[in-house]
């Protein structure tokens, strides 16, 4: 009989345990830079608060005699990143009525977004892209003008007794129905 030795057998025992490291090596390193990534991805997942009231403005700065008047709005805008206080997000006309009830309008025309103007001499809302009226009440004048609705009214709260509170939203333009952009 041949006495040679034979060649070393692989161990397999030592291929499991060599696999199995590799494996939980690779798990344990890819768990810093997920980390990373989550963090740095955390304020696109994060809901931003809802457009809630805005102070527009006070109830003495608003005509008795009821015309409408335009004012700015401004809001903290927040994205994914940032905020930023006081940014100008639109403007609203607001008209006294009685007492203390006050009416808001986005001043966006609802036909083509064009910003709409007062017209003191004819007492209406006049839009210069289409040539369209509005009443005061927000209503088209004119039966054959190309809006598909009166101007959007927005929800308005007067806090303390003299602070104009606006729920400010604009709206899709061109369309019959209200949809909040």
């Amino acid at each position: 009989m041949d006495s040679s030795p034979l060649p070393p057998q692989p161990d397999r025992r030592n291929f499991l345990t060599k696999a199995s490291a590799v494996v939980i090596g690779a798990a344990l390193a890819l768990v810093a830079p997920v980390a990373g990534l989550m963090v740095f991805l955390d304020p696109l997942r994060r809901q931003t608060a809802a457009g809630g009231a805005v102070l527009v403005a006070s109830l003495d700065s608003l005509a008795e005699n009821g015309e409408p008047q335009k004012f700015s709005v401004l809001a903290t805008r927040i994205d994914a990143w940032n905020t930023t206080p006081n940014v100008p997000v639109g403007a609203v006309y607001l008209q006294r009525l009685t007492g203390r009830q006050v009416r808001a309008f986005n001043v966006v025309c609802p036909h083509a977004g064009c910003f709409v103007d007062f017209r003191e001499a004819n007492n209406c809302f006049h839009c210069p892209c289409h040539n369209s009226s509005f009443s005061l009440d927000g209503k088209v004048l004119d039966p054959k003008s190309p809006s598909p609705r009166g101007l959007d009214d927005l929800l308005v709260e007067v806090r303390n007794g003299t602070e104009i509170w606006v729920h400010f939203k604009n709206f899709r333009a061109g369309e019959k129905a209200r949809i909040p952009v």
